[in-house]
Parts: structure tokens; C-alpha cells; sequence
């Protein structure tokens, strides 16, 4: 009877052993949901769990839409297409729709602040325009019962590219419309004798403290008539057209003259 009970015993426990091994797997639910909850730095405990947790319920996103990490940089995943945050003379046109009293238009001023009546200068600059409406609701709100602001954006500082080294016309344009790098060098008159066509550098700031730069063969795409590597250019790319070599080395070779060749004394 001991040796049965014996056997008994370790049987339950081979049991137990393998229940607490065994994988859940309810029907229709996710593996590694709990986990990734945690990830997210909300961890799933059960008394958050709801009927559809771990289901696979339709219509749910571990993501925000059109970014990754929720940083706002677009070269380490980040908001693919950003909203425009306020510069400095910036123009802007604040409309109260019960309260007309308090309509003004108003410029970013060089510190980043604005004027604003009845309130004096709150800071807006690098805020969009959803963040500056909801700070004005704010602040207008011990004076103003439920105020209801629209913000216009009427005048900002135009997308522009640099072209800048070996090209006739260097300086900086107008990114009025969707442009590649061959024809930003087109526009700022085309490349010049000494120009270097299979190292030109795109610089692109990806944030304040980096810049990204980009070697461009643009005299291949041209000779083979293939421009599917022309990249498209962003608000702010310098383009630097560097100098040849041979133009590097010209300088320093003599240069003959008209004389040595009339003169026969010389043969």
C-alpha cells in the first residue's frame, strides 16, 4: 500500500509539472500577447485583461499610425510625415468664433513668442498648430467660458534646397514641388566645367545635432538614361557638387602660351 501510494503521489506531480509547462493555448488567442503589452511599458495583468485582450480583436494597433517609436524622426522610424511645427516670423490668423473681440493676426517673434491680447506672450514656436490651438483654449480659458479657436496658417517660411560647389548658379531655390537631385542641379544652371558628376553629396539634417550625407554618381544615371536612383529632394538638402581631380590638377600645370608656338627658334 505505501509503494501504490508512493506511485500515486509521483504520477499527480508529472501531472502538475506538465500543466505549469504546457503553453496556454485558448482558443482564438494570440500568443505573446501578454508580452508585448509589456513591451509597451503597460503590463497586462489579469485584472486588465478584458474579454477581448489576447483575442485578437479586430481593428487594434500596437502602433501609432505612420510611425514606429513615436520619436518624430523619420530615419529611425519614427512620424513618416510629420506636422508642420511653427518657425520664427511665422504668420498667423486666430479667429474666436464667440468671442470676435479677441481675433488678431499675429507673427512669431524672434525670441519664439507671441502676442496675445488680454494675455500677453505665450512661446509657440515648435508647436503645431493642434498644440498652439489647445494651449490658446488654455490659456483664454479663466476669461473665456469654453472658447472655440481656429488657427491659420498665413504666411511661413517657403521649403527650400541649397545647391551649393561646381554648378553656374549656386545658391538657394524654392522647393515649390516635388523635385529629384538631377533637376535641382538643372535649375541652379547646370554643372560647370570643373564640376566632379560622380560625387555629388546630398546632405540631408536629420535632427539638429545630425546631418546625412549621400554620395550621388549622378553622371551614371545620366549616361545610362536611368533615373530610378534619383532621390527626391526634402525641405532643407544642400546638394555640393565637388571639383574634379584633372581641375585640381590644372591649376598647377604650366600653361603654354601663343608665343611658344610662333616663335621657330625654338624647334
Amino acid at each position: 500500500m505505501v509503494v501504490a501510494a508512493g506511485l500515486i503521489l509521483q504520477q499527480l506531480l508529472m501531472v502538475a509539472v506538465a500543466q505549469e509547462e504546457r503553453p496556454e493555448l485558448a482558443v482564438g488567442r494570440v500568443p505573446g500577447t501578454q508580452a508585448a503589452a509589456g513591451a509597451l511599458g503597460t503590463p497586462a495583468t489579469r485584472s486588465q485583461v478584458g474579454p477581448w485582450d489576447g483575442l485578437g480583436k479586430p481593428g487594434t494597433a500596437t502602433t501609432k499610425p505612420g510611425g514606429v517609436d513615436g520619436t518624430g524622426n523619420p530615419a529611425f522610424g519614427g512620424e513618416r510625415r510629420p506636422l508642420y511645427r511653427l518657425h520664427k516670423s511665422d504668420q498667423l490668423e486666430i479667429d474666436f468664433t464667440f468671442s470676435p473681440e479677441f481675433n488678431q493676426t499675429i507673427s512669431v517673434q524672434p525670441d519664439g513668442f507671441v502676442g496675445l491680447k488680454g494675455l500677453g506672450n505665450i512661446y509657440a514656436e515648435g508647436q503645431t498648430l493642434p498644440e498652439l490651438q489647445a494651449s490658446l483654449r488654455d490659456a483664454y480659458a479663466p476669461m473665456l467660458h469654453d472658447p472655440e479657436v481656429t488657427i491659420v496658417l498665413k504666411d511661413f517660411d517657403k521649403p527650400f534646397f541649397i545647391a551649393a560647389g561646381q554648378v553656374s548658379r549656386p545658391g538657394k531655390y524654392e522647393l515649390r514641388a516635388d523635385m529629384t537631385a538631377t533637376e535641382a542641379v538643372a535649375i541652379a544652371g547646370g554643372f560647370t566645367q570643373d564640376a566632379r558628376h560622380s560625387q555629388v553629396v546630398l546632405f540631408r539634417r536629420v535632427t539638429n545635432d545630425l546631418v546625412e550625407a549621400r554620395v550621388l554618381n549622378l553622371k551614371k544615371m545620366l549616361s545610362s538614361h536611368d533615373l530610378n536612383e534619383d532621390p527626391h529632394l526634402r525641405p532643407g538638402d544642400m546638394l555640393y557638387v565637388p571639383e574634379s581631380t584633372v581641375s585640381k590638377l590644372r591649376r598647377f600645370a604650366p600653361r603654354p602660351s601663343l608665343g611658344m608656338y610662333l616663335n621657330g627658334a625654338q624647334f
